[in-house]
C-alpha cells in the first residue's frame, strides 16, 4: 500500500512534490487504514443525515405550530359566528314566553327566530363540511343530470326566499336572470353542485344593492371538454385586501357572512376535477365568479 500527501506548492522534482507518504505491503495494516477511512466516511454520512433530520423536524414543528394556530383561530371565529344567531333565538324566545294572547300578533318575533335558526343551521352545516374537507372525508355521489335544471332550481329557490333577500339588501330584491342557450349534462354530485351555485348567488346578492345578477352555463368544447358556469353581479366588486385569499376560510368583510361558502365551493369543484376563480368586471361594476366542470360523455 502507498499513501502520498500532495504538497500545496509546486516543485520541479516530482519526489519533492510528493510530500508525506506511507507505504506498506502488510495486509493487516492496509485493512486498518481502510477501516479508519470507512469509519470517517460513515461519520460524515451520519452527520449529514442528522443535519437533514434536524431540518425536517424543525419544519414539522413549524407546521404543527401553524396548524395549531389556524385551528385555534377557526374555533374562535366559529364560536363567535355560532353565538351571533343563538343570542336572538334565546332572547326573542324569552320575550314570546312572557307574552299573552294570540300568537299571530307576534309574527315579527317568530320570523326573526326562524331566520336566525336557519342561519344557525347553515353555519353548522358549513362547519361540518369544512371538517370533512380538511379530514379528506368529503364524499361525492355522482350521477348524470341536467346542469341547466339544477341552476334553474337554485335560482327559483333563492328568488322565492324574499325574506332573506330583503334582510340582506335593505328591503331591495335583486333579480337573478338565467337564460340557458343549450342543454348541458354533467356527471357530478347534484346536491353539492347545487350548494356551489347557491353559495355563489348568495355571495353576489350580499354585495349587490341594485342591478341584476346574471348566471350562465355554456359548453366549452374548443379547448377542453368542459362546461363553464359564470355568476356576474353589478355590486361593489372584489376588495383588493380580500382578493388574494378569496377562497380561504373566513375571508370576508361582510357583516352577515362567514367566508366559508367560497372555501367549501372551491373544495367541491376541485374534487370534481374542475376549477373556480373570480375577477372584477371590466366596467368596474361588480364581479364575476366562474367555475368549470367536465362534461358528461
Amino acid at each position: 500500500m502507498i499513501v502520498i500527501e500532495h504538497q500545496q506548492y509546486v516543485f520541479k522534482d516530482p519526489y519533492e512534490a510528493g510530500g508525506l507518504a506511507t507505504y506498506s505491503n502488510n495486509k493487516s495494516i492496509a485493512l486498518s487504514y481502510a477501516t479508519i477511512f470507512e469509519s470517517l466516511w460513515r461519520q460524515t454520512e451520519l452527520y449529514e443525515e442528522l443535519k437533514e433530520s434536524k431540518e425536517k423536524l424543525e419544519t414539522t414543528n413549524e407546521q404543527l405550530k401553524l396548524h395549531d394556530k389556524m385551528q385555534k383561530e377557526f374555533i374562535n371565529i366559529a364560536a363567535h359566528e355560532l353565538r351571533t344567531p343563538v343570542q336572538p333565538i334565546l332572547g326573542l324566545s324569552d320575550v314570546l314566553l312572557s307574552k299573552k294572547g294570540d300568537i299571530e300578533q307576534y309574527k315579527e318575533l317568530l320570523d326573526a327566530i326562524i331566520r336566525n335558526a336557519k342561519r344557525l343551521q347553515r353555519l353548522t352545516e358549513n362547519i361540518l363540511d369544512v371538517t370533512r374537507i380538511e379530514s379528506q372525508s368529503l364524499q361525492l355521489k355522482k350521477e348524470r343530470f341536467s346542469l341547466n335544471e339544477n341552476i334553474r332550481n337554485v335560482v327559483n329557490d333563492v328568488n322565492n326566499n324574499q325574506a332573506e333577500l330583503r334582510n340582506i339588501n335593505n328591503n331591495k330584491t335583486v333579480p337573478i336572470l338565467f337564460e340557458p342557450k343549450q342543454d348541458v349534462f354533467v356527471e357530478a354530485d347534484k346536491v353539492r353542485i347545487y350548494e356551489v351555485i347557491s353559495n355563489l348567488l348568495k355571495n353576489a346578492i350580499q354585495f349587490t344593492k341594485e342591478g341584476t345578477i346574471i348566471i350562465s352555463a355554456a359548453a366549452e368544447k374548443m379547448d377542453s371538454n368542459e362546461v363553464l358556469v359564470s355568476v356576474k353581479d353589478t355590486g361593489t366588486g372584489l376588495d383588493p385586501e380580500i382578493f388574494p385569499r378569496l377562497f380561504t376560510k373566513f375571508a370576508t368583510k361582510s357583516v352577515i357572512g362567514t367566508g366559508l361558502g367560497l372555501f367549501i365551493s372551491k373544495s367541491i369543484i376541485e374534487a370534481h376535477g374542475g376549477r373556480i376563480w373570480a375577477e372584477n368586471n371590466a366596467d368596474d361594476k361588480g364581479a364575476t365568479f366562474y367555475f368549470s366542470l367536465p362534461l358528461s360523455k
